[in-house]
C-alpha cells in the first residue's frame, strides 16, 4: 500500500508556479472525465462573533486514478483573533483502491487554485495587452490574484486597495521584487476608471466595484461574496458587462449573481459561459477591445483535485 504523505502550507507556498498550474486547471476544466458532484455548503452561527460561519464539502474524482474532498470552514470575523477567515484540508485519495495517497493543509492550495482560475478566466476575458491591475482586499488572496494575473498578461503597474491602508502597504512591500511597480492607493475611485483589469477579493455585502466607474474594455475579477447576502459588484456593473461563472453549479452561492438574479436583472441564459466551456472551446471569450467583461468564482472541486494532484507529484518526486 503507497505510504500516506502529509503536504503543509509551507511546500505548496515554497512550490507554486503559477504558469504550471494554470494550464494544469485548463486540461481539468476541458476534461469530461472528472466527475464533480454539487458541493455542501452549510451556514453554521457562530455565538462568539455574532456572524455566521460556512462548512463547505467538495468532493471529486477521476475514475480510475485519484479522488478527493476539501473540507472548508470561512469565518467572515476571524481578524478580531488574527487569524486568516478560510481554514482547511484536503484529502486525496487513489479512485481505485480508496486508499489515501496525501493529506493538505489547504490554506495556501485554496488560495492559489483560486487565483490560478482568476488568472485562466483572464486569459479568456481580458484584454491580450492589459498592463495594470487594480486590486481590491487585502487578505492571503490578493498577493497570489496579483501575481497570477501577471503570469498571463503583461502587467507593469498594480494599485492595492483595503480598508486598512497598512496591509495594502505591506502587500506593496511583499511584492517589491517582483517585475511590476506596486503602490497602495486611499480610495478605489483613484484608478478603477484607469485600469485593465480589476481583481476584487473581499467578504463585502456592499458593492466595492461600480458601474458608473467603469470604462469600455475591462475586465472584472470577482472572487470574494461567497454568500447570497454579500456582493461585490452593484448592478449596473452587471448590466454592462458580458458575465462569465467559474461553474454554472455555483452560480446562485454568490450575491452578485443571485441578487441580480432575484431582481430580473440577470437571466440564466446572460450568462454567457463558465470555465468549463471556455476551456473545451464550446463557447467565445471576450469578442472585442471594447466589451466589459466579468468573471464570478465561488471556487470548484475540480480545482483542487487538480491542484492536488499536481503538488503529490511534486512532493512524491523532489
Amino acid at each position: 500500500m503507497e505510504p500516506t504523505v502529509q503536504i503543509g502550507d509551507d511546500f505548496i507556498e515554497a512550490n507554486t508556479n503559477f504558469k504550471e498550474l494554470i494550464p494544469a486547471l485548463k486540461l481539468g476544466f476541458a476534461s469530461e472525465d472528472i466527475s464533480i458532484p454539487n458541493r455542501h455548503h452549510h451556514l453554521f452561527p457562530n455565538t462568539e462573533t455574532g456572524a455566521d460561519s460556512t462548512l463547505l464539502l467538495m468532493p471529486a474524482w477521476h475514475s480510475g486514478k485519484e479522488a478527493g474532498v476539501k473540507i472548508a470552514t470561512v469565518s467572515p470575523e476571524n481578524e478580531r483573533f488574527g487569524l486568516p477567515s478560510v481554514h482547511a484540508i484536503y484529502i486525496l485519495m487513489n479512485a481505485v483502491t480508496g486508499t489515501v495517497k496525501a493529506t493538505f493543509q489547504a490554506k495556501e492550495m485554496t488560495a492559489k487554485r483560486t487565483a490560478a482560475s482568476s488568472a485562466l478566466a483572464s486569459a479568456f476575458l481580458s484584454k491580450e495587452n492589459s498592463t495594470s491591475l487594480l486590486m481590491i482586499g487585502t487578505g492571503a488572496l490578493s498577493t497570489n490574484l496579483i501575481r497570477a494575473h501577471a503570469s498571463v498578461r503583461p502587467i507593469n503597474t498594480v494599485y492595492v486597495w483595503g480598508r486598512n491602508p497598512e496591509k495594502a502597504k505591506a502587500i506593496c512591500e511583499d511584492l517589491k521584487d517582483e517585475i511590476f511597480s506596486c503602490r497602495a492607493i486611499a480610495s478605489i475611485e483613484e484608478k478603477i476608471s484607469e485600469v485593465d483589469i480589476v481583481s476584487c477579493a473581499t467578504l463585502s455585502k456592499i458593492p466595492l466595484v461600480l458601474g458608473k466607474l467603469l470604462k469600455e474594455g475591462q475586465h472584472i475579477d470577482l472572487v470574494g461574496a461567497y454568500r447570497q447576502d454579500m456582493r461585490e459588484a452593484d448592478d449596473e456593473v452587471i448590466k454592462k458587462a458580458a458575465v462569465f461563472v467559474d461553474s454554472f453549479g455555483g452560480r446562485k452561492e454568490s450575491g452578485d449573481i443571485f441578487i441580480p438574479m432575484e431582481k430580473g436583472i440577470l437571466r440564466e441564459d446572460d450568462i454567457k459561459g463558465d470555465l468549463f466551456s471556455l476551456c473545451s472551446e464550446k463557447t467565445k471569450g471576450r469578442t472585442n477591445d471594447k466589451e466589459i467583461t466579468l468573471f464570478k468564482s465561488v471556487g470548484h472541486a475540480l480545482e483542487d483535485l487538480v491542484a492536488a494532484s499536481l503538488y503529490y507529484e511534486k512532493f512524491t518526486h523532489e
